[in-house]
């Protein structure tokens, strides 16, 4: 994968709400939750629907999300909104909270109604579990995604109850902040048309100024840059966006 491929990677970041758990007792999933998240910026596409499983929710998952039975009745089953689902994750990477739960209720979903060949979600998107990520980065502590809001300051006032499209907002913004912080990266300086109507509309020369001093770095500074873009790397799984501009400005000659 090139630098500008990684840059640009299409990532997904979701969440469900079920009648219960497990799975394997039968509960379904009530609601799938979806934000896209595109050059570790929010596109502002999201996939969100309410799904009417034909069966009621424990009391202990109501009291949860406070998603009743009475609510879900008339909302579509899943196999009315599976392909649109299937299209809007497909070869994306997924960002989930817990995901070996939200997985296994998803391609219970897909076998249900006899997609076999979409009930792997592994096949076709790779996953990445940002409680096994935070359990990692931070051993012996509390990684709840609302103790991970409070640890990178990530505002989670509306969350009073579990809601998927929230949390899945809510995580993008935490996954973000335990990557590196960094939302936005414009390789060329151009105005993309996001935020463009505070930007200058043109650049001045600056006249009647000192250059500045240049210091260059020591070898003992430069061992600690890359020493610090090896723990962003392995923090994201990827190569820190320092390292990815310098290799599009290489290959961009």
């Amino acid at each position: 994968m090139t630098a500008q491929n990684i840059i640009t990677e299409r990532r997904v970041v979701l969440d469900t709400e079920t009648t219960g758990m497990p799975v394997t007792d039968g509960h379904r999933v009530i609601e799938i939750g979806c934000v896209e998240v595109i050059g570790r910026r929010l596109t502002g596409r999201h996939f969100h629907v309410y799904l009417q499983p034909d069966r009621d929710s424990d009391e202990g998952a109501i009291g949860v999300h406070g998603i009743t039975d009475q609510f879900l009745i008339g909302k579509p089953r899943f196999a009315e909104v599976a392909d649109e689902f299937y299209e809007f994750i497909k070869g994306a990477q997924l960002i989930i909270h817990n995901a070996p739960f939200d997985v296994g209720f998803l391609n219970n979903e897909f076998a249900l109604i006899g997609q076999h060949d979409r009930a792997d979600l592994s096949a076709y998107c790779s996953i990445l579990d940002t409680l096994a990520m935070a359990r990692e980065r931070h051993p012996g502590q509390r990684n709840s995604l609302d103790a991970l809001c409070k640890r990178y300051d990530v505002d989670n006032s509306g969350r009073e109850l579990h809601g998927a499209l929230l949390d899945s907002e809510i995580l993008a913004d935490v996954y973000l902040a335990m990557t590196g912080g960094q939302t936005a990266l414009s390789l060329a300086g151009n105005n993309d048309g996001e935020g463009g109507a505070d930007r200058p509309s043109e650049v001045r020369k600056i006249v009647n100024r000192t250059p500045g001093r240049i210091i260059l770095a020591n070898e003992a500074e430069l061992a600690d840059h890359e020493a610090r873009l090896a723990v962003i790397a392995k923090s994201a799984n990827a190569p820190a966006l320092w390292t990815q501009l310098l290799e599009v400005q290489a290959q961009q000659g």
